[in-house]
Order: C-alpha cells, then sequence, then structure tokens
C-alpha cells in the first residue's frame, strides 16, 4: 500500500472557464407563446388527435410546460384531454 491520498476534490482556480466555457453570461431564451391563446381556443378536444400529438414525446409521454409553451390553464385541458384519449384508446399508453 502506498502512503499517498489521491486528492479528490474539484480544483478551485483554474482559467475562468467553467461549466459554461466562460463566455458571457448565460442567455434565456425567449419564452413561447401559448398555441391555444393564439388561437383563441376555449375548450381542448380530446378528439383531435392531430393537435394533441404535438404535445406528446416520442415515447408518449406529456411534454411539460417549459418544453410546449402552454400556459397553465390549457396544460391542465391538455393533460385531461390526452388522458381521456388514451382512456378510450385513441392514443397509446407508451409507444414501442
Amino acid at each position: 500500500m502506498s502512503d499517498t491520498k489521491k486528492d479528490r476534490s474539484p480544483k478551485k482556480g483554474g482559467n475562468g472557464e467553467g461549466r459554461m466555457g466562460g463566455r458571457g453570461g448565460m442567455r434565456r431564451a425567449k419564452r413561447k407563446i401559448c398555441q391555444f391563446c393564439v388561437d383563441k381556443v376555449a375548450d381542448i378536444d380530446y378528439k383531435d388527435l392531430m393537435k394533441i400529438r404535438k404535445f406528446l414525446s416520442e415515447k408518449g409521454k406529456i411534454l411539460p410546460r417549459r418544453i410546449s409553451g402552454c400556459c397553465a390553464k390549457h396544460q391542465r385541458q391538455l393533460t385531461v384531454a390526452i388522458k381521456r384519449a388514451r382512456h378510450i384508446a385513441l392514443l397509446p399508453y407508451t409507444t414501442d
């Protein structure tokens, strides 16, 4: 056995480049606009599969608000519509 210890702590100092590469601050992306608010949709219909499929991932998961850009009201309606469509087998629960 050797008497030396390996230093596993993160290095301090350095050349100023961190996770972001050290160039400028973080840029915030432009806020997405709710597509249902733009179209002035009152209720999201569970039978409108073309519109609902845009808000599902490749694996069939519901996209979160930060990715889909929906407002809270329409995200709740969208979730209910997707769950109703899944329940009556218009949409799959998962994709293989």
